[in-house]
């Protein structure tokens, strides 16, 4: 898949093209329906497909203080997007300028002149151009003008709609099963591993701390069941995912105003050394909630509890 945001740079390979349009905030299963058709569309009529998108999200520009969390930050998109088959991905920048544009400006300049569309496809609820005034009917009606046709895919999801705001209210509160419904996989948070206060270590459960940096919401606060995968390693490798517990808090047991952290134990293995590499975790169950104990014993009890609970979870899934 190429990758650009200048306009004027687009690829003669990628032009005329069929197009759709959207933000994409984790690629959820309604987005996945609507790149299926624009796959299809571009099957039936021999072109490549592109989706265009923001970045960053348009929200943020516009109405800051509403600004929503990121389910997939620009990198974790662009992979999951490429994984959909697509030719294109066009990444625009977002700014109080751009989002002066009319509706006509914007489908003029973006998918008439820079990708030469020969159709456009998009959700029902598809909004665009300043102040969201440009619809689907805004948008057939350019079609009609400019000479490409447009598809609108209905409302997907029955009565628990698919959006990214759904996944994102799901996440916030833990719900990590509901949310992977609407995601259609398990959510994944990608970092880099780095050093602890290795307590888990000390405790026979050695876990990979996700880098601050990590891409991706962290779901609340709490133990979950899931996998981590070694993105570093090649597709075929043995201990490429793995099954793990993973930890999200501040660790109140032990009273040291800790950061939020994600940390994930490999179920049954203490003789990986993970440290600067690249993983991936992804979030299957909820275990239980963060929890302070009284004692060292106490949180081995749980924590030996959670593990078990987990071997039990993770044994009934194939990872994705």
């Amino acid at each position: 898949m190429h990758r650009w945001s200048d306009l004027s740079k687009t690829p003669d390979s990628l032009r005329p093209s069929v197009v759709t349009l959207g933000n994409f905030d984790g690629v959820h299963r309604g987005h996945q329906a609507v790149i299926e058709q624009l796959l299809r569309v571009g099957a039936q009529l021999g072109l490549p497909t592109v989706a265009v998108t923001f970045d960053p999200h348009p929200v943020a520009v516009v109405r800051p203080a509403e600004a929503p969390q990121i389910l997939t930050p620009d990198a974790l998109r662009t992979d999951l997007l490429a994984a959909t088959g697509i030719d294109g991905l066009l990444v625009l920048d977002f700014t109080e300028e751009f989002a002066a544009q009319s509706p006509e400006d914007f489908v003029r300049d973006t998918f008439v002149r820079a990708l030469g569309a020969r159709a456009v496809v998009v959700g029902i609820d598809t909004r665009f151009g300043y102040r969201n005034s440009g619809d689907v009917r805004t948008l057939r009606d350019l079609g009609d003008r400019f000479g490409f046709e447009v598809y609108a895919l209905d409302d997907l999801g029955g009565e628990s709609r698919w959006s990214s705001s759904a996944a994102r209210r799901h996440l916030v509160a833990g719900e990590v099963e509901a949310a992977a419904a609407i995601l259609g996989r398990p959510h994944r948070v990608v970092g880099v591993v780095v050093h602890g206060h290795h307590r888990g270590r000390a405790m026979g459960y050695p876990t990979a701390n996700l880098s601050p940096e990590s891409l991706g919401l962290v779901p609340a606060e709490g133990v979950y069941a899931g996998w981590l995968t070694r993105l570093d390693l090649p597709a075929e490798a043995v201990d490429r995912t793995m099954p793990c517990a993973i930890s999200i808090g501040t660790n109140p047991t032990f009273d040291t105003n800790d950061r939020r952290t994600v940390e994930a134990y490999v179920l049954d293995r203490d003789d990986l050394d993970l440290y600067d590499e690249r993983v991936m975790v992804e979030f299957v169950r909820h275990i239980r909630p963060t929890l302070k104990f009284d004692s060292i014993d106490a949180l081995l009890t749980a924590m030996a509890r959670d593990v078990e609970e987990c071997r039990a979870v993770l044994a009934q899934i194939v990872p994705v």
